[in-house]
């Protein structure tokens, strides 16, 4: 190999030398690209790598709530700590954020990179390259898109009102029972989409809101620091008069806002808050009534007119067991208005000084139907003599304290759950007592149904459902919506303030709203007790009533007829709608088998169409420049693919592209 270089360099015949030289200059060059074309693409790959990882790093940020500011810096960061040897100043970046708070979007990131070869601008003279195009930079540019996967809240608010053992159109089974079917195939498709996204915590969450003249949050939460355990509310009394409890030794005395029970006669009870949980505790029914052996005696009725008995009867002495009535079952009554139509957090308990903070109208009120005038038992020797007034009441279920001439009075006075319910008074009709109206299961809180246990739980829960009651539609709405706040009473819901979660309400009914008048109307409460408490009574010490409180001229105050109940409690429901949807709530709604030629029907099909919010995705097929109306019009046959509509609605909310 020596001897044939030495060869090579003294060979003076010209033309192997020169196309040797010649060969050199595209060879040279080609090594070079060759070279700086590796480092390009290393570069490009690493400058790729760190884009994508600021990106993944920023999306997580933004879920975390920071500010776009926040995310800037940190991205930016993130970014130059990732490049490695290459240097930050010839990397200029890009960041672009989602303009939207709800519903994902994309986070878009660019950079380019302004590569300055090694050997290139040496190459490019050697072919007639100027110097200053020689040493020009390579530009590269580069794009990084995170689809960011979008945690959703689910709310579902189903009818479970009596009207739900209807069979469905179209099919052979009950409304109600299609209805689960439904639900659980909705739950079961967005827990197995989530099933496959690890890196977000929670990714899919369902509450159950069941819904029928009233909602139920559940008789565990009787303490929690949203229930008006005192009394405070403005409605707490309005169908109650304390100051009926007037012994010398055993009264009412109202301080700071709060009724307490005062004097000798409540023994250890002395001092303690009268109020509706408190009622609850306090009434008694006689379990056993014993007859003490020894405790014959004689009782005159009829004297002769020298003072000696004519007629007489035995009597005896004996010892009577007492045990609970009735527990609070868990339903709550409607706030007055505005509250029964937004979120605002519950505050107005008393402080140290037993003085109410906050608004105490806020809170919310245990239901208890009062017990309205009926029949008064006289316990005689044998059997119970009735009264001779009776008044047939709706919902009669104590004995009424004599002392009580009229019908309201009767109603009103508390004195009469201080003496306990003879043992043979007559049976009750079903749903009868302090908790009429409370018809359905509590309420199942935010539940994560990417989890074994919560997806069980859910799905539980929409088993237990019974169809029993009216429909209120406004107040189950209104209870969804505080099912997926993160405010109190529930406070599951991620903060409102979170980006790329999206809060969702899905209601449905078979029917109109409803609030029942009745015939017998003793006590002039002009409806059956429910969660709006009665429409004839006002709160508060004034006529206004809670069913009519914010509506319009159009509703008459005064009008005690079905048809106007319902035309309130839609009204109710308008405003409900229009708020949730201000704060970002995605409403969906679904008309079970209603009827386009029935006039009712169509004014509450109206009404779920109007609550309903915009599609994202979809457009009205009538009007393509329009967005599509998040509300299904279902049969009984069709209830299963409306659901699967809505299953896509939520599936394409998760990932925005």
């Amino acid at each position: 190999m020596r001897k044939f270089w030495h060869q090579f360099c003294r060979d003076r015949r010209g033309n192997y030398a020169l196309m040797t030289a010649v060969a050199m200059v595209p060879l040279m060059g080609a090594v070079a690209v060759a070279v700086d074309f590796s480092e390009l693409n290393r570069q490009k790959q690493m400058v790729l790598n760190a884009l994508d990882a600021a990106n993944f790093a920023a999306a997580r940020r933004l879920a975390e709530g920071a500010t776009d500011d926040q995310i800037r810096a940190y991205a930016v960061d993130f970014f130059n700590a990732n490049l490695n040897n290459i240097d930050p100043a010839n990397v200029a970046l890009n960041i672009t954020l989602p303009t939207n708070q709800a519903g994902g979007g994309l986070l878009k990131m660019s950079a380019t990179l302004n590569y300055h070869p090694y050997f290139y601008p040496s190459s490019s003279l050697l072919v007639g390259t100027s110097t200053v195009d020689a040493n020009k930079p390579i530009k590269l540019g580069m794009d990084s898109q995170v689809r960011l996967k979008n945690t959703l809240e689910v709310a579902m608010v189903l009818d479970n009102s009596g009207s739900m053992t209807t069979p469905g159109t179209g099919s052979g089974q009950k409304r109600i029972d299609l209805l689960k079917q439904a639900a659980k195939q909705l739950v079961d498709t967005l827990a197995q989409q989530a099933a496959q996204i690890k890196q977000i915590d929670k990714p899919v969450q369902f509450s159950l809101v069941p819904f029928a003249a009233s909602v139920n949050v559940g008789s565990d939460n009787d303490n929690a620091s949203w229930m008006d355990v005192y009394g405070l509310s403005p409605i707490a009394n309005e169908n109650f008069d304390w100051s009926t409890l007037n012994a010398p030794d055993k009264y009412a005395q109202k301080i700071n806002g709060i009724w307490y029970k005062k004097g000798t006669g409540w023994g250890d009870d002395e001092n303690q808050v009268l109020s509706r949980f408190e009622l609850y505790q306090d009434m008694k029914v006689v379990t056993s009534h014993e007859r003490i052996v020894g405790s014959a005696r004689t009782v005159c009725d009829t004297y002769r007119s020298n003072h000696t008995c004519s007629h007489s009867h035995t009597e005896y002495d004996y010892n009577d067991t007492y045990g609970p009535f009735a527990s609070w079952q868990g339903c709550v009554e409607v706030r007055p208005y505005p509250y029964n139509v937004d979120d605002t957090p519950a505050s107005g308990g008393p402080n140290n000084t037993g003085i109410g903070v906050g608004d105490p109208a806020t809170m919310f009120v245990p239901m208890f139907a009062p017990d309205e005038p009926g029949n008064h038992w006289k316990v005689t020797q044998n059997p119970l003599e009735p009264n001779p007034t009776t008044y047939g009441a709706a919902n009669s279920w104590w004995n009424d304290d004599p002392s009580s001439t009229t019908g309201k009075a009767r109603q009103s006075n508390m004195a009469k759950y201080f003496q306990p319910r003879p043992i043979d008074a007559p049976t009750l009709s079903s749903g009868a007592g302090p908790n009429y109206s409370c018809t359905t299961t509590p309420i199942t809180p935010l539940t994560d149904v990417t989890q074994t246990d919560g997806l069980a739980a859910i799905k539980a829960a929409i088993d237990l459902m019974q169809p029993n009651g009216n429909t209120n539609v406004p107040e189950g709405m209104a209870w969804g919506w505080r099912t997926v706040s993160s405010a109190p009473p529930f406070t599951e819901g991620r903060p409102e303030t979170e980006r790329g979660n999206d809060k969702v309400v899905i209601v449905l009914t078979d029917g109109e709203n409803t609030y029942s008048t009745v015939s017998s109307d003793p006590a002039g409460n002009k409806s059956t007790y429910a969660a709006y408490g009665y429409t004839g009574v006002g709160y508060n010490g004034t006529s206004v009533t809670r069913l009519f409180g914010g509506t319009s001229n159009a509703i008459g105050q005064f009008n005690y007829s079905s048809s106007n109940y319902t035309a309130a409690m839609n009204e109710q429901m308008a405003k409900l709608c229009d708020n949730a949807k201000a704060a970002n709530i995605m409403v969906m709604t679904v008309a079970l088998d209603m009827s386009s030629t029935s006039s009712s029907d169509q004014k509450a099909m109206a009404a779920l169409k109007a609550c309903s919010s915009d599609s994202r995705f979809r457009k009205d097929p009538t009007d393509p420049s329009k967005p599509a109306k998040l509300f299904w019009n279902a049969t009984g046959a069709t209830l299963s693919d409306n659901f699967k509509e809505i299953a896509n609605e939520l599936s394409n909310l998760r990932v925005v592209g």
